[in-house]
């Protein structure tokens, strides 16, 4: 499923969908047993019949819906003939709701639906259910002591405030490798056996055979990977790089690309080459800014159907230094 892959960027959406999925749930069993209410109702409607007669700020404070969200339910509730409000006796300047006789009528009779949903939840999700409320708990005093959007919007600044770190190989980052290009090569292509192999066994397909791996990371989040394969003797080429789309534009390409360049140095490499696609035109610019050559043809026993772009790693040398003449002008007052 992709929501799950999106981890807590995604949480709102995964919470919003459970949620939709538990009412839907219980709006049918409500139908089914003649309740006469909807799901949403259900706060307000109980916190009502146990409490009494109640104002909206009260009932909003304790189910942890807004003033606005309550008050637009009760209005609702109050067409319904289930409740209705009246002044408080003893402050003419507040409203209380409180529940008419078929609002409790209607609650009266649900004791024995409101048992089987707690049975059937717990029937249908087993040890999960009571896990699920005591997280749900939890995550509810968490965000109540550590407001979430303070601590996101501190985190920002911090990466905004962040470069981008490169690092070597860790059995750690493993994963990273393998996800972020394996998500990368399904949005752009497919994955082919021999990616499979690479992305699997990294340890074996790369690093023992002589070759590195790199990670980009910020604030320490993994945002970038590319690997530099030993190919033969002195051979090697530059392969599976992929950064995180929400991380484009940090420079992460760049510089994994200079870690690789310099690895090939320091490892006295005599040819550095790589293989990619026409329909890559960003990547390819940025190989070419970093000394890549295009080759008129593709190259012989490519390792990938999807390429038909060879390039070789041919940096030109910089340009001597232009001295320029300095000719000095002679004051018209001296002679």
């Amino acid at each position: 499923m992709y929501l799950p892959s999106l981890a807590e960027l995604a949480l709102g959406s995964r919470l919003k969908t459970l949620s939709d999925r538990f009412y839907a749930t219980v709006d049918e069993v409500y139908r089914s047993c003649g309740a006469g209410i909807e799901s949403r109702w259900f706060p307000l409607m109980r916190f009502l019949w146990e409490q009494g007669p109640t104002t909206v700020t009260e009932v909003a404070e304790a189910i942890g819906q807004t003033h606005s969200a309550v008050s637009q339910l009760a209005d609702k509730l109050v067409r319904e003939g289930l409740l209705k409000r009246r002044n408080d006796p003893a402050d003419g300047r507040r409203c209380l709701l409180l529940l008419t006789g078929k609002g409790s009528r209607s609650l009266e009779r649900l004791g024995p639906v409101w048992a089987a949903i707690r049975q059937g939840v717990q029937d249908s999700l087993g040890p999960e259910s009571r896990r699920l409320l005591e997280s749900l708990q939890a995550c509810e005093l968490a965000l109540d002591e550590k407001p979430i959007a303070e601590r996101i919007l501190a985190r920002h600044a911090a990466l905004t405030q962040s470069k981008v770190e490169i690092v070597p190989f860790e059995p750690r980052l493993r994963t990273y490798f393998h996800d972020l290009n394996a998500a990368w090569l399904k949005k752009h292509f497919v994955i082919e056996p021999i990616d499979e192999q690479v992305l699997r066994e990294p340890e074996h397909r790369v690093l023992e055979q002589g070759g590195a791996i790199f990670f980009a990371l910020l604030g320490g989040e993994v945002i970038g990977t590319c690997a530099l394969l030993h190919e033969s003797a002195g051979l090697y080429e530059l392969s599976k790089m992929a950064v995180d789309e929400a991380y484009h534009g940090l420079g992460a390409g760049r510089l994994l690309l200079q870690a690789a360049i310099a690895e090939f140095h320091r490892r006295g490499g005599q040819t550095l080459f790589l293989e990619s696609s026409r329909r890559l035109k960003a990547a390819l610019h940025l190989y070419e800014r970093a000394g890549f050559v295009l080759q008129p043809t593709i190259r012989d026993g490519s390792h990938y159907a999807r390429a038909d772009v060879y390039m070789i790693y041919a940096p030109q040398p910089a340009p001597a230094p232009v001295r320029k003449r300095i000719t000095r002008l002679r004051s018209p007052h001296k002679r």
